[in-house]
């Protein structure tokens, strides 16, 4: 089912939201999505931290080895028959690519980028089961599941020593609730970051947190030094054919400066087409874990045009990232931290498999008319940027 937009923001339509609260102010959204069902329960939650490969944690308010204890996956069964009654909560970071239905819950947040979109994290609590209060770096909208919480939050500056010392996890100290809340199913609460938050379990509950990517100026710019490296001839050296006698050997001279300026500029001047080529792979590129790998038999055009003629679809890798841009007459699709310049032919296929997450064979009728087209849907498929469920 699709959700409109306006909907799920109370009426808001995105334009609005993004005006006047995206990273300005909280959002309080009653009913957003009222017939709201938790796809997962408790149990299966449990089962999911307790594979190999699922980022997963456990927080012990009380009754742990000390106040706040953090427990880190994989887990077991018996971690989990040994908890007390109150006050923990199990967190599992990225279900939607662990379980690919899952990203159903993330698609009405699609008005936002979707390099910008980070993770679904689904947490379970039993009752008083907290993290605590803290603040986060990056936006947050936290959906309601079964059971109730109570929401505190305050938007006055936190220090950054206002931290509970000793503690794993960044607990505020002080915090000092400014409004407060209590969520029920369907429910949704918009923080932008640094907004302080105390989330607290009323009965058991389920809560799902849509988290978003907020690199940091560092990360950005180490990122595209990193990449303009990689493209340096590593065999270019400083030379300096035309060198002086000066009086003093440790003087640093300005004809010696402006050579290193001018070298430096001459990297960091980019031509056009290069800052985006860099960034179409920077936004793409999908966490470690996450990786798409190459189909251990690849299918050949043949097959791909029978399993479409038949009826069925091919769905993005829930781990996959999907992004393109538009460079003069040039498309680029950009695939998991993979470039590719699409001839003028097939340019329309770069919106459209960034814009669906499901490929039918409706959306593909133009693709599969055209074999370049056939060819790099074939292509993505057999490197695992695109899958086929066996249920298709």
């Amino acid at each position: 089912m699709i959700i409109p937009a306006s909907r799920l923001l109370g009426g808001l339509s995105p334009t609005h939201f993004l005006r006047d609260y995206w990273q300005k102010q909280p959002l309080l959204i009653r009913g957003a999505l009222p017939d709201f069902r938790d796809p997962f329960s408790a149990e299966e939650l449990a089962g999911l931290a307790c594979e190999e490969g699922v980022e997963a944690r456990l927080v012990l308010e009380r009754d742990g080895t000390h106040p706040w204890e953090l427990r880190h996956s994989p887990f077991t069964d018996q971690d989990f028959l040994t908890l007390p009654e109150t006050h923990w909560t199990l967190l599992v970071q990225d279900a939607e690519k662990h379980a690919p239905d899952l990203a159903a819950i993330i698609e009405p947040f699609r008005f936002i980028p979707d390099w910008r979109i980070d993770d679904l994290m689904i947490s379970y609590a039993a009752p008083q089961g907290s993290v605590g209060p803290h603040v986060d770096e990056y936006d947050v909208f936290l959906l309601q599941g079964g059971g109730r919480r109570r929401w505190q939050i305050s938007t006055r500056a936190v220090g950054a020593d206002n931290v509970l010392p000793a503690a794993e996890l960044r607990i505020l100290r002080d915090f000092t609730p400014e409004q407060e809340w209590i969520l029920e199913p369907g429910d949704i609460l918009y923080l932008p970051p640094r907004v302080a938050h105390h989330g607290v379990a009323l009965e058991p509950c389920l809560s799902y947190s849509i988290g978003f990517r907020a690199p940091s100026h560092r990360e950005l710019l180490s990122g595209f030094l990193d990449f303009l490296v990689d493209n340096i001839d590593p065999d270019a050296r400083y030379t300096d054919p035309d060198l002086h006698l000066q009086d003093n050997p440790g003087a640093l001279t300005a004809v010696t400066l402006t050579k290193v300026k001018g070298l430096l500029r001459q990297y960091l001047n980019v031509e056009d087409g290069v800052l985006e080529s860099w960034f179409g792979r920077y936004a793409t590129e999908p966490k470690p874990p996450f990786g798409a790998e190459p189909e251990l038999g690849p299918l050949n055009e043949a097959e791909l045009k029978a399993h479409l003629g038949g009826g069925g679809t091919l769905e993005r890798n829930p781990g996959s990232r999907f992004a393109y841009t538009e460079q003069g007459k040039d498309v680029v699709l950009f695939v998991d931290g993979q470039e590719f310049l699409l001839d003028p032919s097939v340019a329309f296929l770069a919106p459209l498999l960034c814009q669906h997450r499901v490929l039918t064979p409706s959306l593909l009728r133009g693709a599969l008319k055209q074999a370049p087209a056939r060819a790099l849907l074939l292509d993505l498929l057999n490197e695992g940027y695109l899958v086929i469920y066996e249920n298709d």
